[in-house]
């Protein structure tokens, strides 16, 4: 790697506007290293560089090359451990990891959840049945770079409360991102879905949230999907982040099952779930890891 060289005051600003530096980039050079250095102190957070931005972009499309063809293989009769064998043959076929494997004492490589499952379904003997929905959450990293996402899927010819659900959470992770731009706050967020997803007479789960992502597979900050407006941590340019609202049909109340990992509605309700992870742009916001919503 060549010797980085120093921008003088006076010469040309690079960003070729012909002006000089000292009268173009240098003031919000200086802002973005203040900021970086602030988030890092005061919360631990890594505002991303351009060459890890670049890397989670990477990571993020294998993820979703991954999905689409997950997508392909769903119908009734499919063994939920067949989708995390495919899910994690592909990952190492690119040269990756499986980031849930063996994560905290995950025993697969892909969570699957299924009708009232939440969150964190384990891949096992369970076969898909027309009418199901089910959640896939993928979490490749390639090249130390993590990237992160989920869809919820019809299984054959989906139920009128299937179609329901997963379109709110559908729209509910719409409405969240929409909302990501420098000084917007981490409660904009949470209002914006909270409030359309019980309009709806939908719940919102509390018990999980987003989080920062990308050199890590969780990192500062947490990403509530409740909230009031104006209140939490300002977003900036660099910060990446999931959004990932769990929206039920019934209420939001949840057990964990005895593998210490499935989390379930208590009152046995739906749930269903999209997940992106979102870049702070100098102007809004990027999805690194996009798909129609």
């Amino acid at each position: 790697m060549g010797k980085k060289t120093k921008i003088g005051r006076n010469a040309l600003c690079p960003c070729k506007s012909g002006k000089k530096y000292k009268s173009c980039c240098l003031d919000s050079q200086n802002n973005n290293l203040h900021l970086k250095e602030e988030y890092q102190k005061k919360y631990n957070i890594i505002l991303k560089e351009p060459y890890q931005i670049d890397g989670i972009k990477k990571s993020g499309k294998l993820l979703l090359s991954i999905m689409d063809e997950v997508e392909n293989l769903l119908a009734p009769g499919l063994k939920t451990d067949d989708i995390n064998t495919f899910v994690h043959e592909k990952i190492i076929k690119a040269n990756a990891v499986p980031a849930t494997l063996n994560y905290r004492g995950f025993p697969k490589s892909v969570c699957v959840s299924v009708n009232d499952v939440i969150c964190h379904g384990i891949p096992g003997n369970l076969i898909l049945k027309d009418g199901d929905i089910v959640n896939i959450d993928i979490t490749p990293i390639l090249n130390g770079f993590y990237a992160d996402a989920s869809k919820t899927f019809f299984v054959g010819t989906p139920t009128k409360d299937g179609q329901k659900i997963v379109n709110i959470a559908r729209e509910s992770l719409r409405r969240g991102i929409e909302i990501v731009k420098p000084n917007a706050t981490l409660g904009d967020i949470g209002f914006a879905i909270q409030s359309y997803a019980e309009a709806q007479n939908c719940s919102v789960v509390r018990d999980f949230v987003g989080h920062g992502v990308g050199v890590k597979f969780h990192e500062p900050p947490q990403v509530p999907h409740f909230g009031e407006k104006d209140r939490g941590l300002k977003l900036v340019q660099g910060m990446v982040f999931t959004i990932e609202p769990m929206i039920n049909l019934g209420k939001k109340d949840l057990y964990i099952l005895k593998d210490k990992w499935t989390a379930v509605t208590n009152d046995g309700s739906l749930s269903a779930q999209f997940e992106q992870t979102i870049l702070v742009t100098e102007t809004g916001y990027e999805s690194l890891t996009p798909f129609d919503l």
